[in-house]
């Protein structure tokens, strides 16, 4: 039988639970930055079992973010390519300027030897899924190029995604010799997947460039109050449709994106304590929203409390 460890919530103070579950995040998963959206209540349990050195963890739980920061990848020791692939909820990743979204049916990778965010805005039910990136990596590949990338849909990438569900479900009943010879399954499907997406140049990959144009263009004007879709099909001179296209099965419009990542940076900037913080209204038209309203309401809808509540928590 594999060897497996447990950790939950269950049996922690509710008053505890919240920096209890930060720190077993970054324990677990090798150094992260976690966050809880600002809520005060939560609930989370993690199941994690080996399949020779691949690390499998089921984690369930209510909503919240991690970040990996530049300075704890270099505290890091072992690298890791490493999947989420959600059975409920949704996760979006972010690495080397890329977004991708992934909900039941599809997986995602990326690499913890570079800075990423995940963003969990909902209760999830994830499969993730860590393999020693020396082995999937090997004789000089380089996958930087698809990291960040949706995988599952279909051929050898699907396969690879019903293996890691399997493997993690029966290895309660496998031998350790067993577990061994399933982790080594996954790393070459891994692999395989990774190989196959490099080498596409179809009208996916297109999409996947315009998408990453996309979210390089918002990133470097998400200041400007006047960002819009039109704006941004004026910028690339491209088609509010080629713009939509683009988008299309990433679970939110472009408009919900801009707000994301302006809400997202208004929370970091309330963050900051001390003598010189910023006013809330600052901080809020610093990142483009120009109606103190519409933003507060939009806050607390992100938050699950008002901007003054967020800053006194």
């Amino acid at each position: 039988m594999a060897d497996s460890q447990l950790l939950s919530t269950d049996a922690v103070a509710p008053r505890d639970r919240a920096p209890q579950w930060c720190e077993w995040i970054s324990r677990h998963f090798g150094g992260l930055q976690s966050d809880l959206y600002g809520d005060t209540d939560f609930d989370g349990h993690i199941a994690s079992s080996h399949a020779g050195d691949v690390i499998l963890t089921r984690l369930e739980a209510d909503r919240h973010r991690v970040l990996r920061t530049a300075s704890m990848v270099r505290t890091s020791d072992v690298p890791y390519l490493k999947i989420v692939a959600p059975w409920q909820g949704s996760a979006m990743v972010q690495q080397q300027g890329r977004e991708a979204c992934a909900r039941d049916g599809a997986w995602v990778i990326y690499d913890t030897t570079g800075t990423y965010q995940v963003g969990n805005p909902e209760r999830v039910d994830h499969l993730i899924v860590m393999v020693p990136k020396d082995d999937v990596a090997e004789r000089g590949q380089r996958f930087e190029g698809v990291m960040a990338r949706r995988l599952g849909a279909n051929g050898i990438s699907r396969v690879a995604l019903e293996t890691m569900r399997n493997t993690y479900l029966e290895l309660p009943n496998m031998s350790e010799a067993a577990a061994q010879g399933a982790g080594e399954l996954i790393k070459q499907l891994v692999k395989l997947s990774l190989m196959e997406l490099a080498g596409q140049e179809t009208g996916v990959s297109q999409r996947e460039a315009l998408r990453d144009r996309i979210r390089q263009y918002v990133q470097q004007n998400l200041r400007d109050p006047a960002l819009s879709v039109d704006a941004i099909a004026r910028g690339l001179n491209c088609s509010r449709r080629h713009l939509y296209n683009a988008f299309a099965g990433e679970g939110e419009t472009i408009a919900a994106y801009i707000q994301r990542l302006r809400l997202q940076a208004c929370v970091r900037d309330l963050q900051q304590q001390g003598p010189h913080a910023r006013p809330i209204t600052d901080i809020a038209m610093s990142w483009g929203f120009g109606n103190p309203s519409h933003f507060s309401r939009v806050f607390r809808g992100h938050t699950g409390k008002s901007p003054s509540e967020f800053r006194g928590s």
